[in-house]
This record gives C-alpha cells, sequence and structure tokens, in this order.
C-alpha cells in the first residue's frame, strides 16, 4: 500500500458494469466497501444468451467475493446519504471518505447468484416450450434476444414489435436496416411504428396499438428501464438530478458541487450512448481521481478528465455468428463483426479483466 490510502474509505454503491471496476481497481490501496442488493456482478451483454443457454450464465454471473477478496461487501440497498455516511435498508451506516454511485438503471433481479441461475433456467424453458413467442421493444435487447431465439430454435414463431420508425435507433439506419433484413431473412416477423397493449392479453392473444391482434405462447418485455436514482431524491444529492433525474457531474465525473462523491455509468448525464464499455471507461477515470486525492493532490488541475464518447460504436450480436456493427464512418453486417463479439459476448475478456479465470 504505498498511496498513503491505508484508513481511507471508499464506498460505491452498486456493483454492476462500472461499479465493479472501481471497487476491484481501488481494494488493495484503501478500504473498499461494496453496498449492492445483489451478492454478485452480472455481465449483462451476456444475459441473452443466458436464456437460451443457461450453463452460460456460469461464467457470465459472479459472486462479488470472487473479485473483491479484499474489499466489505454488503449485500444490501442503500437509501440514504449524508456528508458523512451511507444508511442501508438493513439500518447500518458505512462511513465514507470518498463516494462513489453507480446504480445504473432499476431492475427487479435475484438476490443471490444461483437464484439468478435458476431464473435464466426458467427462462429457457419458457421459451423451449413456446412455438410463438412475442418480443416487445426493438432496441439492443429486443433485436439481440430475437436473434439469439431463431438462432437456437429456428422453429419458432417470433414477432418482434416495436413502437419506433426503425429498429436500433441509437445507432445509424444503414446499421438499422442490416439488422432488419437479419432477422426478416430468418423469418422473425417486425412490426414497427406500433406498441403492444401488454394488459390486453387474454389466452395468448395480445392486442397492438394500430388495432389489430398477435397470438403468443409467451412474452418477454424489452423496453427501457428507469434511471435508479429516484433514492437520491430523499438524500443530500437531491439538488444533483436533472430534470430526467441523471445525475449531473464534472469533467472529472465528480458530482457537482461535492468534491469526495463520484457518479459513474449510465446514472449520470455525460451526453453519450449509455454502453457497458463507456461505464468502465467512467470506473478507470475516478478509481484515477480517487487515488490521486488520497495523496493528498489539490490541485484539480492534476485530476483525470472524462471525454465523452463523440461517435457512435457499437456490436449487436445477432445469434451465434453474426453481428451488426456500428463504427464511426461505416455500418457492416455478417461475420466479421460477429467474430469479435457473438461467440463469447466479451465474457471472457470482461472475467480476464477482474482477475479470473477467462473461460471457467
Amino acid at each position: 500500500m504505498s498511496s498513503g490510502g491505508e484508513g481511507k474509505n471508499v464506498v460505491v454503491i452498486g456493483g454492476g458494469v462500472a461499479g465493479s471496476v472501481v471497487a476491484k481497481t481501488l481494494q488493495s490501496e484503501v478500504n473498499v466497501s461494496l453496498i449492492d442488493e445483489k451478492e454478485y456482478y452480472e455481465i449483462t451483454w451476456a444475459s441473452l444468451r443466458c436464456m437460451v443457454e443457461p450453463e452460460f450464465a456460469k461464467r457470465s454471473v459472479i459472486s462479488h467475493s470472487e473479485y473483491l477478496p479484499h474489499a466489505k461487501i454488503i449485500p444490501s440497498t442503500a437509501v440514504d446519504i449524508t456528508d458523512t455516511d451511507v444508511l442501508t435498508k438493513q439500518g447500518s451506516r458505512i462511513a465514507y471518505d470518498y463516494l462513489v454511485v453507480a446504480t445504473g438503471h432499476t431492475q427487479s433481479s435475484a438476490e443471490t447468484r444461483t437464484e439468478k441461475i435458476s431464473q435464466y433456467q426458467a427462462e429457457y424453458e419458457k421459451i423451449k416450450a413456446a412455438d410463438s413467442i412475442l418480443i416487445v421493444g426493438g432496441g439492443p435487447t429486443g433485436v439481440e434476444l430475437a436473434a439469439e431465439i431463431v438462432a437456437d430454435f429456428p422453429a419458432k414463431k417470433v414477432t418482434l414489435v416495436h413502437r419506433g420508425s426503425r429498429l436500433l435507433e441509437f445507432i445509424g439506419e444503414s446499421a438499422s436496416k442490416k439488422a432488419l433484413n437479419w432477422l426478416t431473412s430468418k423469418k422473425v416477423e417486425v412490426i414497427l411504428e406500433q406498441s403492444v397493449v401488454v394488459n390486453s392479453q387474454s389466452d395468448g392473444v395480445y392486442r397492438i396499438s394500430g388495432g389489430e391482434t398477435i397470438v403468443a405462447d409467451c412474452y418477454f418485455l424489452c423496453t427501457g428501464t428507469l434511471f435508479g436514482s429516484v433514492w437520491l431524491k430523499e438524500t443530500i444529492l437531491k439538488d444533483s438530478l436533472d430534470s430526467r433525474g441523471r445525475v449531473m457531474v464534472d469533467s472529472n465525473l465528480r458530482i457537482k458541487g461535492r468534491n469526495n462523491i463520484f457518479a459513474i455509468g449510465d446514472i449520470t448525464d455525460v451526453s453519450e450512448l449509455k454502453q457497458g464499455y463507456l461505464a468502465q471507461e467512467h470506473a478507470k477515470v475516478v478509481a484515477k481521481n480517487i487515488t490521486t486525492l488520497i495523496k493528498g493532490v489539490e490541485d484539480d488541475h492534476k485530476l483525470a478528465v472524462y471525454k465523452p464518447a463523440t461517435k457512435a460504436l457499437a456490436i449487436v450480436s445477432l445469434g451465434r455468428k453474426d453481428a451488426v456493427a456500428q463504427f464511426p464512418c461505416l455500418s457492416i453486417a455478417g461475420r466479421v463483426p460477429g467474430m469479435i463479439k457473438s461467440g463469447d459476448l466479451f465474457v471472457g475478456k470482461t472475467r480476464k479483466g477482474l482477475g479470473l479465470q477467462p473461460g471457467v
């Protein structure tokens, strides 16, 4: 411990893509406490593969204790923040010198790794038993799930309904057209500019906004989730949220007006696409800045600055071998982008980054 961090307490709220990297990076330098309602870290960009291949979850759902041997893991929800402590739902107070808020988007999830893997097994059984499947939402989650299902179960009738005028609206038109062509070539029925009245279903018949009906044995809702920031309205950070509920940060990813509290990942107002690899970049900048501050550096100019990603870079996998990719100057579909992502979905690389065996 050469950084002078002995005795300093860093509390990270949220053990997702961003929070896990900060905790992992700092655990040998300072006293790190990770507060997370789940006892595991999930490689989220692999979650849809787990629904068609539950075994995959054994590599992509990782107990926090596996990669955080030197940190204190607190399986609970944070409910309040004061100038000195974080209060958890269980009533414990955790003191901090530096705080990192990384609560991403709200999602109800299993608390333990075993429960999460069982959940995937149940999803798999549901898909396997269904002859017809409805997917609501044509963003990356809906597109990837449809592709995973038709790649593994080509005989199933898959219908995807999206309220937008094209799939994958966050990337260029050319890339979204390529994704649409791939899905329709696999006999996925894609219905655009319509929404599903989900609670309208009766005996497997769903009504869509245009008045037509769709028959399906089961459905999956793949629309966006809310920012995980509502709880901050009851804390000292209540004035740090913008009108959309995002946490306002400066160029060092400190919450505006705070010297020792940072926010990273999807919860921030950083003007860029909300993507996992960018959240990890946020985490690296914040870990660096906390290390610098602990050394007693008072000059803000010496802190690392986060530069938002200005050009879209995204790969949406289409089953096991294909993908559609949006690079800054072009979009491509097929086996080449598929070779980059679709086989392993970056699980080996992510495990390696956490100091774990990539293939286990």
